[in-house]
């Protein structure tokens, strides 16, 4: 029997009517071109992953829609989504089989085959539906995929509890992100690998925007080791970071050479409030 996961961040993080979701998504692209823009466009054909925020849609989704704006509907992708267990419960590295994902845009499915490769080559995966059960950061990148693919894509939901005092964190992602890029070589069809992500938070503005300009820094280098190094260094509180590691590692194996900043925001940019703010960043490999 399928299992059916609800959209449990539909109402909070994003409009639970599908009308007014859609007019959300909308004005995300158009806002996305606000502020200083990136010079060129990144070449599709050499695209491997990235890394996108997952807050309420009001505060981060025009920097999420910087990169979604780059996909189209003619070539559409499979997506291999990681993202941190906020609520630390269950598998320290968990998926799920035989389910599907429901948002008020309709739902989308498991690629049950590609989680069955992943497995195989990594034996830190665990089937485990705890961790997903309450987790928003792989839900909110869902109805932009859709508003992207339609019906046209599967996808892989990977959770990761993710805490700096674990001395094998940095060597367990790097090894996850090497067995997401060996399932996806098998694979025949195309595949993203999205790290969903929030950078600093609720620190004062200059401080979100140093410690984070940090981080990027050594994300757009694709460099795993130095961008963990610095996560600790500034005591960085970016909620994904295990989810980071990973699709930098998936995305060099995969042939990446670096990663490339198209937009970064904080919602202080949104509420005028710049005492105590989330950093934001869409990066693409």
């Amino acid at each position: 029997m399928m299992f059916v996961r609800p959209p449990v961040a539909a109402g909070q993080f994003y409009d639970l009517d599908p009308e007014r979701l859609r007019k959300q998504i909308d004005s995300s692209f158009r806002r996305a071109d606000e502020g200083a823009e990136m010079k060129g466009r990144p070449k599709m054909s050499k695209l491997r992953g990235a890394v996108l925020p997952h807050a309420g849609y009001e505060y981060s989704g025009h920097v999420a829609a910087k990169f979604y704006a780059m996909l189209n509907d003619k070539e559409p992708y499979n997506c291999i989504i990681i993202g941190p267990n906020h609520y630390m419960f269950g598998s320290k590295f968990a998926t799920m089989k035989n389910s599907l994902w429901k948002t008020p845009l309709g739902g989308v499915a498991e690629d049950d085959s590609m989680i069955e490769t992943l497995m195989r080559g990594c034996d830190l995966l665990q089937i485990d539906v705890t961790p997903h059960q309450n987790e928003h950061s792989i839900e909110v990148q869902l109805p932009f995929l859709q508003n992207r693919f339609g019906e046209k894509f599967k996808f892989v939901p990977i959770v990761i509890t993710n805490e700096v005092g674990d001395p094998d964190i940095l060597s367990s992602c790097q090894a996850l992100g090497c067995a997401i890029a060996d399932a996806v070589r098998k694979s025949k069809e195309k595949w993203l690998v999205i790290a969903s992500s929030d950078f600093s938070h609720y620190v004062p503005q200059n401080v979100a925007e140093e410690t984070d300009g940090a981080l990027i820094k050594a994300i757009v280098k694709l460099n795993e080791k130095l961008f963990f190094e610095r996560v600790n260094e500034l005591n960085a509180s970016a909620c994904g970071f295990g989810p980071i590691i990973t699709a930098m590692a998936a995305s060099k194996k995969l042939g990446a050479e670096k990663g490339r900043l198209l937009k970064y925001a904080t919602s202080g940019n949104v509420t005028n409030e710049f005492g105590s703010v989330v950093g934001y960043a869409s990066i693409v490999f």
